[in-house]
């Protein structure tokens, strides 16, 4: 066992401090990762506060990791020591199942192995980014070209692709008119996507704050939701909607602003039900869906289109010292757009 720095949880209410954890031998088909960079995301802080259940404690979080392989096991094949790679929000699934066969672990019909606070095939508990090593599966592990700022490349291994998947499933590119609610982390790589894919984009937040950066970004327009009549004035306007809010919203209003056979793409989780009328759905045959994240082929796309497309979060490094405080700024939205921490600080 390698025993490596952390930052982690041992509490659902106490703030998150320094403490170490051990990673298993590295086996035949795993692959040891020196973590550079690990991305904060809104889930790490559902999941340590046990918004979403309990879990085991000590718990480390984050599932957006970036670094360098610095061990590979005897059966390696695919990467080699040196190479930059990222893990994203899984670290194992069966293999076997009709989902995975496909390329769509993260329906693993048996249930994937998330990157923290799972049980891991040893029946130990999974532990995450925020610490200096990490051994994974090489079938899990990604490559991360050159071409993406290391410092910034971790947020695309949950918010790059939780956004990418739904863009290209539900064709995204020229001709297409699609509408990005809410601009936070998962908003605003929605929006510097749909753009590369060639999409017409249009911003929807409550208010205009962010109105130049959703500009920059390659919006086409942004509309201030909280002002009286905004949605109204859009009704018929798009073929796609993605919701990336964790909040409840009038979700008929927003499906009154698709076009005939459009869809609104949930990918933000709000804790609440999200009451619609189905009325809402059958006058134009319209869809209202969710989507999480991608396998891992769709990963590695995700991560060679926004090479291409010179595509990368914006983001904010930090130390470890700053974690907690983090924490309490992601939940104030006063970020733009992603903290990612420096592990050399751990």
């Amino acid at each position: 066992m390698l025993t490596v720095n952390a930052y982690g949880a041992t509490s659902a209410t106490d703030p998150l401090a320094p403490l170490t954890i051990e990673r298993r031998d590295v086996g035949p088909r795993d692959v040891l990762i020196a973590i550079r960079y690990a991305g904060i995301c809104h889930s790490d802080i559902h999941t340590v506060r046990e918004e979403w259940g309990p879990i085991t404690f000590p718990q480390v979080v984050g599932h957006e990791i970036v670094g360098e392989v610095t061990e590979v096991g005897s059966e390696v094949t695919a990467h080699a020591v040196g190479d930059r790679v990222g893990v994203g929000c899984m670290v194992n699934s069966c293999g076997e199942c009709e989902q995975c066969l496909l390329g769509e672990e993260q329906d693993c019909l048996e249930g994937n192995i998330q990157t923290y606070a799972s049980v891991d095939r040893d029946g130990t508990i999974t532990q995450g980014g925020y610490s200096t090593h990490v051994v994974v599966d090489e079938r899990f592990v990604l490559k991360v070209p050159e071409a993406i700022p290391y410092e910034a490349a971790a947020p695309l291994l949950c918010a790059g692709i939780t956004t990418y998947s739904p863009l290209a499933r539900w064709g995204a590119g020229p001709g297409k008119k699609v509408a990005v609610v809410g601009m936070g982390g998962l908003g605003h790589m929605a929006v510097k996507i749909a753009v590369a894919m060639g999409a017409d984009v249009t911003v929807l937040s409550r208010t205009a704050s962010k109105k130049d950066d959703a500009l920059a970004f390659g919006a086409s327009r942004h509309i201030s939701t909280g002002e009286e009549g905004a949605l109204k004035e859009l009704r018929g306007s798009f073929d796609l909607v993605i919701n990336s809010v964790s909040a409840p919203l009038d979700m008929d209003a927003y499906l009154a602003t698709l076009r005939p056979h459009g869809a609104l793409v949930n990918v933000g989780a709000p804790p609440q039900p999200l009451p619609i009328s189905v009325f809402s759905l059958i006058v134009g045959g319209k869809s209202f869906a969710g989507s999480n994240i991608g396998g891992i082929r769709e990963t590695q796309e995700m991560l060679d289109f926004c090479a291409e497309h010179g595509i990368a979060p914006e983001t904010e490094l930090i130390g470890a010292d700053r974690i907690n405080e983090a924490y309490e700024r992601v939940l104030a939205s006063d970020v733009r757009y992603r903290f990612v921490i420096d592990t050399a600080t751990l």
